[in-house]
């Protein structure tokens, strides 16, 4: 996938997504929220559980269990999902857009105002600035991370009573 093709796919669920929040349909969200997370998966990568819930998509304030929703519900409910989930396409937008950020699926293009500099490259491999001192402060600073490798390890014996 190009720079261009995620502009153009999302900028069109974006606008999909508007036409649902105005006219809501369940199937038609359905099968939105399928394409964009296709996209959204195919440019950034899989979102786990917490990415979803941080973003709230499909959890909406008032959650109707045990029945069928009532037509009115239903709308409601179309057009909460649709609100968060096309502004979680307008932060993708904003970022591939405005912002240039390297993606997952890109297959080419450069982002805008990044020159020729490679996109979608680690910071030292893309190769680092200049400066006589970083290496050496970058050494300092790994060899002080690796003396915290074990950080999340039991710091004191544990109760007899606690180890059943």
């Amino acid at each position: 996938m190009t720079r261009d093709e995620l502009i153009s796919g999302t900028r069109q669920l974006v606008e999909e997504g508007e036409r649902l929040q105005a006219d809501p349909s369940l199937p038609s969200l359905q099968v939105w929220l399928q394409r964009s997370d296709d996209l959204l998966a195919t440019a950034w990568g899989n979102m786990d559980r917490y990415h979803l819930a941080w973003l709230m998509v499909g959890k909406p304030k008032a959650i109707v269990r045990g029945r069928p929703m009532t037509p009115d519900e239903e709308a409601a409910y179309v057009r909460e999902v649709a609100e968060q989930k096309t502004a979680a396409l307008r932060m993708s937008l904003d970022a591939v857009e405005r912002q240039g950020m390297p993606f997952v699926g890109e297959t080419g293009g450069i982002a805008p105002g990044q020159g020729e500099r490679p996109v979608d490259r680690a910071p030292d491999q893309a190769g680092l600035p200049t400066d006589p001192g970083l290496a050496e402060r970058l050494a300092e600073a790994r060899r002080r991370a690796a003396e915290h490798v074990d950080h999340d390890a039991p710091r004191a014996p544990r109760p007899e009573k606690m180890q059943r």
